[in-house]
Formats: structure tokens, C-alpha cells, sequence
């Protein structure tokens, strides 16, 4: 990741965690523009990342080739899986993509094991955060394996509809978060919109019966 300034939001995040300041104060900031990459399947992990400002999409290529979105990063947020590549000392299985512009504080990686040793606050937040991320990914894997894709896919849908109930995803962008094929989504919003539920456009889909949706979304509770 390349060097930037974030001054200001360092300072915003050191005002709601100051007890954190011994070890982040100095941490190198750091910027990535929307769209470039953070890390890539087997590239070393050297620095423990503290999102300040943005957000990093973390996903994975299947071998098929699919891309399946796990996570999100946003501010004030850490990386499970950058967590877990440094404790392990082992390369990063997935990828970290900018979704928007992006500040993070990086912290090399011999003064994240010394500061998790020095620093009781330093390793709370790390470890809080471990278990926050670890908790959201077990719920995925089971909404996965229990639920159908038209709960999951109203969910997703509901969730990101906007006031106007816009939803800016294309049928594959859809697919890539909720880890289907393209052509899987696409026969599901067909009926949707045969339902009465949504309308489909071009690059996007118009959320048309909320209430229908979540309906749909409760049915595999």
C-alpha cells in the first residue's frame, strides 16, 4: 500500500481509542485509491492494517474461477484475515480489493508481536476484533448451509437497497457476495420480479415490495 497523509482521521480514531496511542501514534499511514489492491493471494502479510477511513472488500477465487465475497473492512475496523497471517506467519489466501478510497494505519509486523506482548489495550482491540469477525463469519457459513438462495438473495436486497430502493449491483456483482453463479441469481430475480417483489434494470434492481422481501428473507428461520 502506498504511503499517504491521514492525519485527520488518525487523529479522529486516536480521540475515540487513546489508549491505543503508544502504538499507533507513529504507525506509517497509508492510501489506496478505489479499486487497487491491498493484498493478493499468496503475497506475504507484513503489517497489521487499521482501516481509518473507506472500505476493503476481502473475497476469494474459487477454483472455478468464481468470485466469492467474505467481508468487509470498514473505518475503525481490522483484517481477520491479515490477523491471522501474521500470527501464523503464513501468506494471504485471499484478496483485498478498495472498494473506496482507503486510509489505514500500517503497523509493521515485529512491532504488532512486540505490542501485542506490551500492551494489554493493543491486544484487546486486536483480539476484539478477531472475535467480532470470526462470530459475523459463522453466521454467514450458516446462513449458507441452511438457507435457500431466494432468503439469501432477499436479505442481500433489502440491505442494500437505498431510500429510493435502488440497488446499484449487477447480477454478477450479486452473485460474487452471496458466493452463487450469475445464472442462478438472474432465474431468481426473474421470478422476483414476476412477484410483484423487485424490478430489474440495467445494472441495477429496483426493490418494489419491502415487506414481501422480508418475508421471503424470514422463510428459512
Amino acid at each position: 500500500m502506498p504511503p499517504g497523509p491521514g492525519t485527520d482521521a488518525r487523529e479522529r480514531f486516536l480521540a475515540a481509542h487513546p489508549d491505543l496511542a503508544p502504538v499507533l501514534a507513529e504507525a506509517p499511514a497509508v492510501a489506496l485509491p478505489a479499486g487497487a489492491s491491498a493484498f493478493r493471494p499468496g503475497t506475504p502479510c507484513r503489517h497489521f492494517l487499521v482501516v481509518l477511513a473507506g472500505t476493503v472488500r476481502v473475497q476469494l477465487t474459487a477454483a472455478s474461477g468464481r468470485e466469492i465475497v467474505r467481508y468487509r473492512v470498514g473505518a475503525g475496523e481490522t483484517c481477520i484475515l491479515t490477523t491471522s497471517c501474521l500470527l501464523a506467519a503464513e501468506a494471504y489466501p485471499a484478496e483485498g480489493v478498495a472498494e473506496t478510497a482507503v486510509e489505514a494505519l500500517a503497523v509493521p509486523g515485529e512491532r504488532f508481536e512486540s505490542a501485542l506482548d506490551a500492551s494489554p489495550a493493543f491486544r484487546r482491540f486486536v483480539f476484539a476484533g478477531y472475535a467480532r469477525r470470526l462470530a459475523e463469519l459463522l453466521g454467514l457459513i450458516e446462513r449458507v448451509r441452511f438457507e435457500g438462495l431466494d432468503a439469501r438473495l432477499a436479505r442481500l436486497l433489502l440491505e442494500r437497497a437505498g431510500a429510493d430502493g435502488r440497488v446499484a449491483l449487477t447480477h454478477q456483482a450479486i452473485a460474487t457476495e452471496l458466493g452463487s453463479a450469475r445464472e442462478a441469481v438472474t432465474r431468481r430475480l426473474r421470478d422476483f420480479q414476476a412477484q410483484g417483489l423487485v424490478r430489474t434494470a440495467r445494472g441495477a434492481v429496483e426493490v418494489r415490495d419491502r415487506a414481501g422481501l422480508r418475508r421471503l428473507a424470514g422463510e428459512a428461520r
